[in-house]
Formats: C-alpha cells, sequence, structure tokens
C-alpha cells in the first residue's frame, strides 16, 4: 500500500465521519417532522365564519372611484372581515381597502387586526398584546410589511399574523410549528433563512458525499480486498499461478 492510499484512507475515514453525522442529523429530523401533526404545524382548527352577503356596489362604487383618483386598478375582489364586507383594489400603490357598502376607506388599524385574529381564533384564549412587526422575522419570511402580529394566552402559545395591506390572516404559528420549523432548519441546512436547498453548506456536502462513494469503491478495489477478502486474494493467487504455468485462466481440466 503506498503512501498516497494511507493518506487518502485518513481523509476518506475523517469526511466519512462528518458525512455520517449529518446522515444522523438528517434521519433524526426527517423522523421529528413526519411524526408531527401536520394539522398543528399548519395552526391546528380555526374558527368557521359565516360569509357575508355579497352587496351592492352601485352607492359605494362612485365613491371608492373618487378615492382612487384615476389609478389604473389591476384586480378587484370582495373580501370577508368582522362586521362587514370589503372591496379589495388592487393599484399601483399596493391595496386599499373600501367598505362594500359605503365606499369608505377601511384601515387595519390595531383594533381590526385583533379583531380579525380573534374571529379566526377556534378557542377561548384571549389576546395579550398586539404589535406591527418591525422587520420580517421567520415566522412570516414568505410575505411583505406591514403586518399585525397578535399573541394569544394559550398552552400553544399560538400567534396570528394579519396584514395591515389586505385584512387576511397570512399565517398562524404555535409550538408544535416552531418545533417542525427547527427541525427543517436542520434537515435542509439553510440555518439562516430556512427555506432554500441551494445554498454553497448543501451543495458542499452533497459533493462530498460524491467524493467519499468514488473514494470508498477506488479504496475498495485498490486496498482493502487484499486484507479483508481472503478468499477473493486465493482466487486471484491461483489465477496467476495458471497463467504462470501455462494453463488457461478460467479452463476446465478434464480428467
Amino acid at each position: 500500500m503506498t503512501i498516497k492510499s494511507i493518506w487518502l484512507r485518513r481523509i476518506h475515514k475523517w469526511v466519512g465521519l462528518a458525512i455520517g453525522l449529518q446522515f444522523l442529523i438528517w434521519a433524526m429530523s426527517g423522523t421529528a417532522m413526519a411524526l408531527l401533526d401536520m394539522d398543528e404545524v399548519a395552526g391546528g382548527a380555526m374558527a368557521e365564519q359565516a360569509p357575508a352577503a355579497v352587496p351592492s356596489a352601485g352607492a359605494a362604487w362612485p365613491r371608492i372611484q373618487s378615492a382612487l383618483a384615476g389609478q389604473p386598478v389591476s384586480n378587484l375582489m370582495i373580501r370577508d372581515l368582522p362586521g362587514g364586507s370589503v372591496f379589495a383594489v388592487t393599484v399601483n400603490g399596493g391595496v386599499r381597502l373600501f367598505d362594500a357598502t359605503s365606499g369608505a376607506p377601511v384601515t387595519v388599524d390595531r383594533s381590526l387586526a385583533q379583531t380579525i385574529a380573534t374571529a379566526a381564533y377556534p378557542g377561548t384564549a384571549k389576546t395579550e398584546r398586539v404589535q406591527s412587526l418591525p422587520e420580517l422575522t421567520l415566522a412570516v419570511r414568505d410575505h411583505s410589511l406591514p403586518i399585525w402580529k397578535v399573541d394569544f394566552s394559550d398552552a400553544a402559545n399560538s400567534i396570528y399574523y394579519v396584514s395591515a395591506s389586505t385584512g387576511e390572516v397570512l399565517e398562524r404559528r404555535n409550538e408544535t410549528w416552531r418545533w417542525w420549523d427547527f427541525f427543517w432548519m436542520l434537515h435542509n441546512m439553510d440555518y439562516a433563512e430556512r427555506t432554500s436547498f441551494n445554498h454553497p453548506l448543501i451543495i458542499t456536502v452533497g459533493i462530498a458525499m460524491a467524493w467519499l462513494a468514488v473514494t470508498g469503491f477506488w479504496l475498495i478495489f485498490r486496498t482493502m480486498w487484499r486484507h479483508d477478502f481472503p478468499g477473493v486474494r486465493r482466487f486471484v493467487s491461483r489465477s496467476q499461478a495458471n497463467c504462470g504455468s501455462g494453463g488457461s485462466p478460467g479452463a476446465v481440466t478434464e480428467q
């Protein structure tokens, strides 16, 4: 065995140890995610709300047009909020809400955000606090500000996130989701954003795994078989002896 093979085996051993530990983390985190209740991860049950009657826009629309001041409308939809329906009008500056009956502008302030979250919450727990997020957090990393954060005083530490632009409940987070997100971070190795499988760390690990497989096969046929597979060694020795004596390898001797 050459010096080169000795060093390759040493490097192979330590790289294999590191990759083996990562495989263990992948197995444990994947199992943990599979065992968690996905309904709870998604936020659990949501309170059912009776749909509001579709209003007539006859009286409201002229007032809405006046408020828009000629801005081009790219989307228009009716959304149910506690207390009545609103028109969600998408213009260049974002989404604007108007009362579907009167046409008056609707602002999702602290009080309305709390009302929206409470209406969506299926339990009886009270809200502890309502605050505007100064920046995006991991819980709402896929959304855009402005967002209201509504905390509930329940055993699951539930938090509802309400869009200050549209009045939608964007996310419903709890302890089960936080555990799932932690294991997801370990699984995809994205320790910052927890969103991507295409980052340098996991690509490096993938390359190391491929190198480990290639060098492992090379070492088996280059060195290990000589010591770990004596039967193969004896077979090769007999074949070489037959060749040296003028026999043909693999030939059958007739008695």
